[in-house]
């Protein structure tokens, strides 16, 4: 559980780490660890600690797709649009999933519950089309696998 936002404990983990040869993404991991999100509060305390301008420090956040700049739900999602999933049938599951959860990619369900998010590329190639439910792989979806993630994250 992600805490809400507190300067004093930011600036702590900024100056941890700002001493340090690539302090930035360290940094960013800390924060998102300890905040559930980069925020942009977070963007102008690390741009302002590292002598960075905001637009640097943003480009990192929203150049990793693992860094978030709201909080994740209670359960994330992350569904593979590389290309041997889609070969897979995998934009249909994909499709059916955003329907079903009535979500679009990167959106968190309106109750906080799930939020679904694209990856491109889990390692699961072979057992095409995957996803991935709270870091535990799921492989081989169709959409009747809907249900299934449906029942695991209480929807």
């Amino acid at each position: 559980m992600s805490a809400a936002w507190n300067d004093a404990e930011a600036t702590d983990i900024v100056r941890r780490h700002k001493s340090k040869e690539g302090a930035l993404l360290p940094i960013l991991h800390d924060l998102q660890a300890a905040f559930g999100c980069v925020s942009p509060a977070a963007i102008r305390l690390v741009a302002h600690e590292l002598n960075l301008t905001r637009a640097e420090v943003h480009g990192v956040v929203s150049f990793y797709h693992d860094f978030r700049e709201q909080p994740a739900g209670t359960h994330v999602l992350k569904v593979c649009r590389a290309e041997a999933c889609q070969s897979m049938n995998g934009e249909k599951v994909a499709e059916a999933m955003l329907k079903r959860f009535g979500v679009n990619w990167g959106d968190t369900t309106p109750d906080g519950h799930l939020t679904v998010e694209a990856t491109y590329c889990l390692g699961l190639c072979s057992c095409a089309p995957s996803a991935m439910l709270d870091g535990q792989p799921m492989a081989r979806l169709t959409p009747e696998s809907i249900d299934e993630i449906a029942r695991e994250v209480g929807r």
